[in-house]
C-alpha cells in the first residue's frame, strides 16, 4: 500500500505536551529540584552498583518502594501504586474511570495534562474556571456535581501553575458531594505541608498524587505514587504497563525515600528561596505576584511574551511561559533556584524592567514581538 491508514479524528486538535530541551545558564522552567541527589546517597547507590541485576525485568508492583511508601503514610501495601511519574498514574486513572460516555470535572487554569489525557482517552471534559485570584469556584463545581454525571474529578493542591491551595473545608464538602473518584495532586506536598492524607478512611473516593520529582531530586528517573483505597488501587493495576516502573529507578526511589531526612533542609532552603523571589518581585514596579506554596512563584507583568524572551536571549535565563494560555495571559512562572539561581534571576529581571523604563522615557514604547513565541512545555 502507498497510504497509510488515518489515526483516531478525536486526535486531530490535539495539541501534544512538548517538553523542549533548551540550553541556558540558568533554567527555572521545569519546577526541579535545583540539586542533584546528596553525596551520601550517591554513595551509598555507587558502592552496591556493582550488585545491580540490569538483566533482570522489574518488580511489576514496586513492593520495596510501595512498602515504604505505605508505612511511612500509615496505610497498607494495597492502598499505593507506583507510577512512572505522576504523568503515568493520571492517565490510568482516566483509562479506568474515564473513556467515552464519561465525564471528569477540570478546573483551568492548572496542570495540563489532565485535559490532554481527557481527550487521549476519549473522555468528556467539564471545565469550571478558577475565579480572578485562581481560587476554584466551589459553588459552581458542587453545583455541577449535583447534577451526578461526573466519573472524575481533578485538582492539583497546591495547583499547577498558579501555585495556590484549595481551602480544605471546600475539599471535603467535594467529596461527600460525589461518589466520583476525587483526585487530589499533591505533587507539591513537600513545600506545602498540607494533605488530604487524614480523610482518606472516611472517603473511599479519595485517591492522592505525590511525586519523586519535585522535592527528592528525582525528575530524571520519573517516579509517581498514589495513595487510595484498595478498591481503586486494584482497579488501576488492570489498565498500567506491568513494567512501567524500571528496576533503577525503583531502587533509586526507595534508597531516597528511606534516606528521606537528609533532604528536610534543601526543601526548606527553597521554601525560604521562594519568599526572596517574592519579595523581590513584588518589590518590581508593574510586576504582579501571587502567593506560592509550591516551589514555584507565578507572577504577571506587562508584554510578558518580551519579557521572557529578553530573560532568555539577553540573560541566559529560561523561565516558563504561559502568557497566551487562557486565564494566565500576560504570566511567567519561575522556579526557585539554588540562592545563586534565584539571584541571577532578580537582577536579569531588574535589567530588562529597567531597560524597558528607560525606552520609555526616551519616547520608545515596547511593542510585543510580532514574532510568534511558542510556548515550551515542562
Amino acid at each position: 500500500m502507498d497510504s497509510l491508514r488515518l489515526p483516531r479524528p478525536e486526535l486531530e486538535d490535539l495539541v501534544p505536551y512538548e517538553a523542549k530541551d533548551v540550553k541556558v545558564d540558568v533554567s527555572l522552567a521545569a519546577n526541579e529540584h535545583p540539586s542533584n541527589l546528596p553525596g551520601e546517597i550517591v554513595e551509598k547507590l555507587a558502592k552496591r552498583l556493582n550488585e545491580f541485576e540490569f538483566n533482570r525485568y522489574p518488580d511489576p508492583t514496586a513492593g520495596k518502594l510501595r512498602g515504604l511508601i505505605a508505612e511511612a503514610n500509615g496505610l497498607e501495601p494495597e492502598n499505593v501504586l507506583v507510577g512512572n511519574g505522576g504523568d503515568e498514574l493520571i492517565f490510568d486513572i482516566l483509562l479506568s474511570w474515564g473513556g467515552p460516555g464519561r465525564a471528569v470535572l477540570d478546573a483551568p487554569p492548572t496542570f495540563a495534562m489532565y485535559a490532554i489525557d481527557a481527550q487521549v482517552t476519549g473522555t468528556k471534559l467539564v471545565r469550571i474556571p478558577r475565579g480572578p485570584r485562581f481560587e476554584v469556584d466551589g459553588e459552581a463545581v458542587l453545583s455541577r456535581l449535583a447534577e451526578g454525571d461526573i466519573d472524575v474529578v481533578m485538582l492539583a493542591n497546591p495547583n499547577n501553575p498558579t501555585g495556590n491551595l484549595i481551602p480544605e473545608t471546600l475539599l471535603i464538602d467535594i467529596l461527600n458531594a460525589t461518589d466520583a473518584l476525587v483526585l487530589i495532586d499533591e505533587a507539591y506536598f513537600e513545600f506545602s505541608r498540607h494533605t488530604m492524607r487524614p480523610h482518606m478512611s472516611r472517603h473511599p473516593n479519595l485517591a492522592i498524587l505525590r511525586t519523586f520529582s519535585k522535592a527528592f531530586s528525582l525528575a530524571g528517573l520519573r517516579v509517581g505514587y498514589l495513595l487510595a483505597h484498595e478498591d481503586v488501587v486494584r482497579e488501576l493495576t488492570k489498565v498500567r504497563q506491568p513494567y512501567s516502573v524500571d528496576s533503577f529507578a525503583q531502587w533509586v526511589a526507595a534508597t531516597v525515600f528511606h534516606e528521606r531526612v537528609v533532604f528536610h533542609e534543601s526543601i526548606g532552603d527553597i521554601m525560604r528561596g521562594r519568599d526572596r523571589l517574592s519579595h523581590g518581585l513584588s518589590a518590581m514596579e508593574g510586576v504582579e505576584v501571587f502567593p506560592s506554596e509550591a516551589n514555584f512563584v507565578l507572577f504577571r507583568v506587562e508584554h510578558a511574551s518580551a519579557l521572557w524572551r529578553d530573560l532568555l536571549h539577553g540573560h541566559s535565563v529560561l523561565v516558563r511561559q504561559f502568557s497566551r494560555t487562557p486565564g494566565l495571559e500576560d504570566c511567567l512562572r519561575v522556579t526557585v533556584g539554588s540562592e545563586e539561581e534565584n539571584e541571577r534571576f532578580l537582577a536579569a529581571m531588574r535589567d530588562v524592567l529597567s531597560r524597558r523604563r528607560a525606552s520609555a522615557i526616551l519616547g520608545g514604547s515596547v511593542q510585543e514581538s510580532k514574532e510568534t513565541v511558542g510556548e515550551l512545555g515542562y
